[in-house]
């Protein structure tokens, strides 16, 4: 068994300096069947480490269900890891950010009447010392000193831009020892001043997030934590894209003279990111800084391992200034082959409909109605007579499309600060809400999604009923417009589906959901892992949300994620 300390100056491996050159890899963006694939590749480029994220909604969506099944095995992609001779860094936050659905909290937690988040308060403590204790059950007994690879566990994430609640860090502490974790333990923050004197612990060893300028944030991290290895745990190599704006590069020359520089001095490094995967489902997060802007379903963030995990010119980029720091094997993986190009004809689904889905008698939002779907659907009816009137929202969380007497008569979108529309005539009024995507920080986490009141009809109260709305049983759902399609393939194999003139919806491969897509781009292919593919028959079905149905699918050679931002 090997030990990891905390020197002078050094991180020690058995009591020798040691450099930590690490990449995150967040297993829960990643289908297991790629896992090995990756954390091979992080090896060759160079990385002596991988890092993870813990996302506590993905583990427990509902309160007591707790799974560490499928592509949630964080024992066995920690097991992958020391298997291809790298070491592990486990964030379990609870609360990650990470462009992440919720920031990672799950929305029971969030929803519960009167709690505090990320501070000291008796329901949030008690939930996750629960939390914590499940995840170290698995990281105790895979850390160094026990013979695994496990070397450092950070508490909480990026503290400082939000608060300073010295005694809620210190009980996190206590949660993570008193659970039988022995490695070094870190905080990290951006390296501003009041940032890293609210975000830091003393006995807890404080480390940088930045992407440039590393003399600079060095000097200001050292000048907070004064002994020990300096090391920046988030340098960001890439960005993250949101619907309706461009796709985020970085110059792989630019990024890896920043890389260069870091290393020149001296730091350790966490790559942020090295494969940043897909959001998968419906787990992408949202940013809203005065305008609500959801985060799409790729999670490629121009990374040095793209979405499918191919290496890019950064990969090699990193690998050569790596290489002038450590020893760096001597293979590199294979370039991949274009991806199959074909078409398949879609058709109006015929499933038979699914269970009625029980409804609430009140205007309810979707902690209401405990939904951990994205639709929700209101009805209620009109005043007898009603020739026409406007129909008006508090707030639309997050987009909403409204129908009289069955016909779609227009939408609100939160993105655009609608609140109001003109509804003509008609006796029954149908309003079908879309959760887009929590926002994954600051007091914005665990807001309330649906139709936030009031919501009146030319200043008048309607008597509600409130309905869940599942994917899995979108033929049965009125306002929803679903194909079905099938396509052969002679083994698994990667794809990517072009989605270019449609309008807005979710896509199914077999029953796994891949995501979303959205004319609004500028993402306009959804990526196809081949584990979720099969040699033969597969199932595709498209759920429309806005626009006809397509009537045909198209698989093309290459990952299309919209106009460039440098």
């Amino acid at each position: 068994m090997s030990t990891f300390a905390i020197g002078d100056r050094d991180f020690l491996l058995d009591g020798r300096p040691h450099r930590i050159i690490s990449g995150a890899l967040h297993y829960f963006r990643v289908h297991p069947g790629d896992w090995a694939d990756r954390i091979r590749k992080a090896r060759l480029m160079g990385l002596n480490t991988i890092e993870t994220y813990v996302a506590w909604n993905a583990h427990e969506p509902v309160r007591g269900e707790w799974s560490e099944s499928d592509g949630l095995d964080l024992g066995h992609f920690l097991d992958l890891v020391a298997a291809e001779g790298l070491h592990a860094i486990v964030r379990p936050g609870p609360y990650i950010c990470a462009e992440w659905h919720n920031g990672g909290l799950p929305t029971w937690l969030t929803a519960t009447p009167g709690i505090r988040l990320r501070q000291t308060d008796a329901a949030y403590q008690a939930a996750l010392e629960t939390y914590l204790r499940r995840v170290y059950r698995i990281v105790a007994p895979r850390q160094i000193d026990r013979g695994g690879n496990v070397v450092l566990v950070q508490i909480e994430n990026e503290y400082g831009a939000y608060g300073s609640d010295k005694d809620y860090l210190a009980e996190l502490v206590r949660v993570t020892r008193d659970s039988d974790i022995t490695v070094p333990l870190t905080t990290v923050d951006q390296p501003e001043p009041d940032m890293l004197a609210a975000g830091s612990l003393e006995g807890v060893h404080l480390t940088g997030s930045f992407g440039s300028r590393a003399d600079e944030r060095l000097a200001v991290l050292r000048a907070h934590q004064p002994t020990g290895p300096l090391m920046c745990s988030e340098f960001w190599d890439g960005w993250f894209d949101w619907w309706g704006g461009q796709h985020h590069t970085t110059h792989a020359a630019t990024a890896a003279a920043e890389l260069d520089g870091l290393l020149a001095a001296g730091a350790s490094v966490n790559i942020y990111m090295f494969h940043g995967g897909t959001n998968f489902g419906a787990t992408n997060g949202a940013n809203d800084k005065g305008r609500y802007l959801p985060i799409v379903t790729s999670y490629d963030y121009d990374a040095p391992l793209d979405e499918a995990g191919d290496p890019t010119e950064k990969f090699h980029a990193f690998r050569d200034v790596i290489a002038k720091y450590a020893d760096v094997p001597a293979d590199v993986p294979a370039e991949s082959a274009p991806r199959p190009e074909f078409s398949t004809t879609l058709s109006p689904a015929t499933a038979p409909s699914g269970p009625e889905q029980s409804s609430i008698a009140a205007l309810s939002t979707f902690e209401d109605a405990a939904h951990t779907g994205t639709l929700l659907r209101y009805e209620a009816m009109l005043p007898d007579g009603f020739t026409g009137g406007v129909l008006a929202v508090g707030e639309v969380r997050d987009q909403a499309w409204v129908s009289v007497d069955g016909i779609r008569v227009g939408s609100l979108s939160r993105t655009r600060h609608e609140h109001a529309l003109r509804l003509p005539g008609g006796r029954a009024l149908s309003i079908l809400v879309e959760e887009q995507g929590r926002v994954n920080y600051d007091d914005r986490l665990g807001e309330k999604k649906g139709l936030i009141g009031p919501v009146t009809v030319d200043g008048h109260d309607l008597e509600w009923r409130t309905t869940p709305v599942l994917l899995e049983h979108a033929a049965a759902a009125p306002e929803l417009l679903v194909a079905a399609g099938e396509f052969d393939l002679e083994a698994p194999t990667d794809l990517f589906l072009d989605t270019t003139g449609w309008g807005k919806g979710y896509v199914f491969v077999g029953d796994f959901l891949l995501g979303r897509y959205w004319s609004n781009g500028p993402q306009q292919t959804l990526y196809v892992p081949a584990p979720v593919t099969r040699a033969g028959v597969n199932a595709l079905t498209v759920i429309e949300l806005e626009q006809p149905l397509p009537v045909t699918a198209r698989f093309t050679a290459a990952a299309s994620l919209g106009p460039l931002h440098e």
